[in-house]
């Protein structure tokens, strides 16, 4: 029989005594030493024991959530740097690329104000070094989806892919931020239409790392059901180094009635001054866009809202504040704001591959037609040179075969049997 001593008799520190009143020191020797018959003079009972064998219990499931938990905070951050780095020498690939074809010459280029000149052996070396980096990271995790409270986290191009998934109504219904992390903004721009659609109650965008690099990419976010809040992260979005870039912002999406930009409440004047930068500029692109390419930015609605204008019927005094204020009151943008549209590098080169196509069609179908009516033409002037010759044989034929009146009658007579029978 084993009998454990009050630790208070053995001796008489401060520090030993303090380790008797810690609230897991029963329940850790009686699970430890289950010989144990009496602790600090006392009869160890079965509810003791078992109370120590719940409480053991309780504090590995702890421990090994505790772990499980460390372990996947340490996948996450794995993960991100991983995206990073394949992030890094992606836009490290393009710079190469766009520098090889900007130096296609050999000419010297300037790198911090002195010349160097460009080697094809080390650029195709280089090339192939990250190639052989993003091969060999690829192994890892390339696109992470966290949901964190009500943001939805997007690392990676690949994360996009998310948005095909089936997501229940009330994790779709919780999410009001989304935030895009290393993911090409153009690539971004083809998913806001599933974007609203999955989630209806997102009213808060964030881009980092994202390549916003021009004030007309704002457009692009005007096909977002809602937005109050729009955030920027300077890092990989060069576009707000400009200085009237949230001027833009608040121009361009002002059918939205933004909250915040960057943190930052937007003011009236904000507002105001936005309009006077930025309105001449849509009302020339307005100006100079033909027609038929107005018409095809608008909806049914908008088409007679813009024919009633383009008649005239609108030209009254106060119309413009009154379309300002009635495409507000409905959610909409306004004419001339629809008109700075945004198209991504991919559509624009489908769209010129398309009139290249068409171009190609119209010029082979105009060649087929000039060829047909040079040879109805040739065939004509043919004719005209050959018809008197023509005529006055057949005119000669004529009166030779009905000469003999009763022979041609006959012959006459026997084409009808013939034909009869």
């Amino acid at each position: 029989m084993w009998i454990l001593c009050p630790v208070s008799s053995v001796s008489s520190s401060a520090s030993t005594i303090s380790l008797a009143q810690e609230t897991w020191y029963k329940h850790t020797v009686l699970h430890h030493m289950m010989q144990l018959r009496q602790l600090d003079m006392k009869r160890i009972t079965e509810e003791e024991r078992r109370m120590a064998s719940v409480a053991a219990r309780k504090e590995e499931e702890r421990k090994r959530e505790s772990h499980k938990q460390a372990l996947l905070k340490e996948k996450k951050r794995l993960t991100i740097c991983n995206i990073a780095r394949q992030w890094e020498i992606q836009q490290n690939q393009i710079a190469l690329v766009a520098s090889l074809n900007q130096d296609k010459d050999n000419e010297p280029c300037q790198i911090n104000g002195s010349a160097a000149y460009v080697f094809p052996e080390e650029s195709r070396s280089l090339d192939t070094i990250l190639s052989s980096a993003v091969q060999g990271l690829s192994v890892l995790e390339s696109h992470l989806v966290e949901v964190e409270g009500d943001t939805l986290c997007l690392y990676g191009a690949g994360a996009l892919e998310c948005l095909d998934r089936n997501w229940s109504i009330q994790t779709a219904g919780i999410i009001v931020t989304v935030s895009f992390m290393f993911i090409e903004f153009d690539e971004i721009v083809q998913v806001l239409t599933k974007l609203k659609m999955k989630f209806p109650n997102s009213v808060h965008l964030k881009f980092k790392e994202t390549n916003l690099v021009a004030l007309r990419q704002f457009s692009a976010l005007a096909q977002m059901h809602r937005l109050e809040q729009l955030t920027v992260d300077p890092e990989g979005n060069p576009v707000v180094n400009f200085t009237l870039w949230k001027y833009y912002v608040l121009f361009r999406l002002n059918h939205f009635n933004l909250q915040k930009i960057n943190g930052v409440k937007v003011t009236e004047n904000d507002v105001v001054m936005a309009e006077r930068l930025f309105g001449v500029l849509a009302y020339v692109a307005s100006s100079e866009l033909p027609h038929y390419r107005m018409l095809s930015l608008f909806g049914e609605s908008r088409r007679k809202q813009f024919h009633y204008l383009q008649e005239g019927k609108g030209k009254k005094s106060g119309t413009g504040s009154e379309e300002s204020s009635d495409n507000r009151r409905n959610g909409g943008e306004s004419t001339n704001r629809a008109v700075l549209n945004y198209t991504t590098k991919d559509f624009h080169m489908e769209k010129l591959e398309e009139i290249k196509e068409r171009k190609t069609f119209c010029q082979t179908y105009v060649e087929n037609l000039v060829k047909e009516a040079a040879d109805i033409n040739m065939k004509n002037e043919s004719l005209q040179k050959l018809w008197p010759q023509m005529f006055i044989e057949l005119v000669r034929d004529a009166v030779i075969e009905i000469r003999n009146k009763n022979s041609y009658m006959k012959l006459c007579l026997q084409r009808i049997t013939d034909q009869k029978q």
